[in-house]
């Protein structure tokens, strides 16, 4: 074989082996009761044209970094982590809203806690710089009261994981909790917890959880962005349109059993699965974080120069959702 047909050959090679080389689509996700269709995605991408390498997380702001990082194309976070990431230099669009919901404000059942006023003295569970953490502080701001970590203040600001609060309040270690899902429902149904409020009028309304792109995976990887978020579709309406395949999966797959129906039914119940969300609801979500504090914002970055929906809009309308 001359070095001409040896040169043809290679070259035939390699693009063969381009062509049945799988997309692959890096995602970071968290391990929640409603961030359980965006999980679904890796188990339908292969019909969808791509692979799904999904990394999981503790909690949004770790998803931010490895977004930073240049770890990750797609991640899932509450809107607070987002805002921080955008405000902190982070390359990222909010593509999506994929839950809404999801906090609970959750006394000790011994204590019969009726009202935020109640917390007055008390010590408070939150996980520091969550959506919780936010919704947390409008609250009590909402009222008159104050919060801190150190004595001083009207509540006791006692930062923890979402697992370890509900130790904390099932061990008297604190008195209530803004707790996410399905955690909230446990507490519940486990019967240490009651429910206080759902921490959902004030300006924010009902939190919508974010799902963000690269700007390098928006813009450089167009084809790929839209394949994916046709798919995110595609789980989302499954979900919705198929409750049985969204408790089967979340309680069997994420949960490995650890999730009983009640809980799962109680927690989606207040973190309905969802697709979309407006610059609006950013915009406000960010000026309440930099009226509270939380995170140390220092400005509240523009919603409409990094909100962008088009290709939401588009795989809605590909697949028939309004």
């Amino acid at each position: 074989m001359n070095l001409k047909a040896l040169g043809c050959l290679l070259a035939l090679i390699s693009v063969c082996h381009s062509a049945g080389a799988q997309q692959v689509v890096r995602l970071g996700n968290i391990k929640l009761a409603h961030f359980g269709a965006v999980s679904y995605i890796k188990e339908i991408a292969p019909q969808c044209g791509f692979k799904v390498e999904e990394h999981v997380f503790a909690k949004g702001l770790d998803v931010m970094q490895a977004i930073i990082a240049g770890e990750l194309d797609v991640g899932t976070t509450a809107s607070e982590a987002a805002i921080l990431g955008r405000a902190g230099g982070a390359p990222i669009f909010v593509v999506a809203g994929f839950a809404r919901g999801g906090a609970r404000l959750v006394g000790r059942s011994d204590l019969q806690l009726k009202s935020v006023r109640d917390l007055k003295g008390k010590r408070v569970g939150v996980t520091r710089g969550a959506i919780q953490d936010v919704l947390l502080l409008a609250e009590l701001h909402k009222h008159g009261m104050t919060a801190s970590d150190q004595p001083g203040k009207d509540v006791r600001l006692v930062f923890l994981a979402y697992p370890d609060l509900n130790h904390a309040l099932l061990g008297r270690n604190i008195d209530a909790m803004m707790q996410s899902e399905p955690q909230s429902s446990q507490a519940l149904s486990q019967g240490f917890g009651s429910e206080i409020l759902k921490p959902y009028d004030t300006p924010i309304g009902e939190p919508v959880r974010t799902m963000v792109m690269t700007e390098k995976f928006y813009t450089q990887q167009r084809p790929l962005a839209e394949k994916f978020m046709r798919c995110f579709v595609q789980a989302t309406k499954t979900f919705i349109e198929q409750p049985a395949t969204a408790e089967k999966y979340v309680r069997e797959v994420l949960f490995k059993g650890q999730l009983s129906r009640a809980d799962f039914v109680d927690a989606i119940g207040n973190s309905p699965f969802s697709y979309d969300i407006t610059a609006e609801h950013i915009q406000v979500t960010a000026e309440t974080m930099l009226k509270t504090g939380v995170g140390r914002l220092r400005h509240a970055p523009t919603a409409h120069e990094w909100v962008r929906t088009d290709l939401l809009a588009a795989a809605k309308k590909t697949l028939g959702v309004k």
